[in-house]
C-alpha cells in the first residue's frame, strides 16, 4: 500500500532511515514513533521502496 500525498511519502521514508539507523530517532519524533510501532516491510511498501 503505497502512501496517499507526498507528505505522507516523505514521513514514511524518514521513518524507514530511522529503522534502519541511518537518521538518529530526534531528527523527528513522529517518524521515530512510525519506526518504533511498524515492520520494515511496512516502512517499504508506505515509503515506495
Amino acid at each position: 500500500m503505497p502512501a496517499v500525498s507526498e507528505k505522507q511519502k516523505t514521513l514514511f521514508c524518514i521513518a524507514k532511515s530511522i529503522k534502519e539507523g541511518k537518521t538518529p530517532a530526534s531528527f523527528s519524533k513522529k517518524a521515530a514513533k512510525i519506526a518504533e510501532d511498524n515492520s520494515l516491510e511496512t516502512l517499504n511498501d508506505f515509503c515506495g521502496s
